[in-house]
């Protein structure tokens, strides 16, 4: 599945869209097709590839089930992540984050609660609540 070219991505010691550490030792991996070790690292990689614009990671670290035919990746600019929970409980894990975004003169804050299971050895995104 491919969902177009392979964005433009920070260089591996350039800090990571997420906050964590450096790009290369960070989210860098895991868009390469490294797995997520946790629910919480996936999180952080899907907003890293929403913001490089990477839908070939989200395509494929989205469940089949709930995954949309189309990710539109619009002209939002984001422009920081905080994760204020995380927890795993066996297969299942949520974790809830903050996403600071700005577009076409506006500003906003996306808080979400996601919900993510283990398939296959792998962590995949389900769903998400969003407050």
């Amino acid at each position: 599945m491919s969902f177009g070219v392979r964005p433009l991505r920070p260089s591996a010691s350039a800090p990571c869209p997420c906050g964590r550490a450096a790009f290369g030792e960070c989210c860098g991996p895991l868009l390469d097709g490294a797995a997520a070790p946790s629910a919480e690292r996936l999180m952080r990689s899907r907003y890293t590839a929403f913001a490089v614009g990477d839908a070939d990671h989200l395509a494929r670290t989205w469940h089949p089930r709930t995954r949309p035919e189309d990710i539109d990746l619009d002209d939002t600019v984001w422009e920081g992540l905080v994760i204020d929970e995380a927890v795993e409980d066996g297969d299942a894990a949520t974790v809830a984050f903050a996403a600071s975004w700005r577009r076409a003169g506006e500003r906003g804050v996306l808080s979400e609660r996601s919900r993510f299971i283990r398939r296959g050895g792998r962590w995949v995104y389900v769903d998400g609540d969003v407050a």
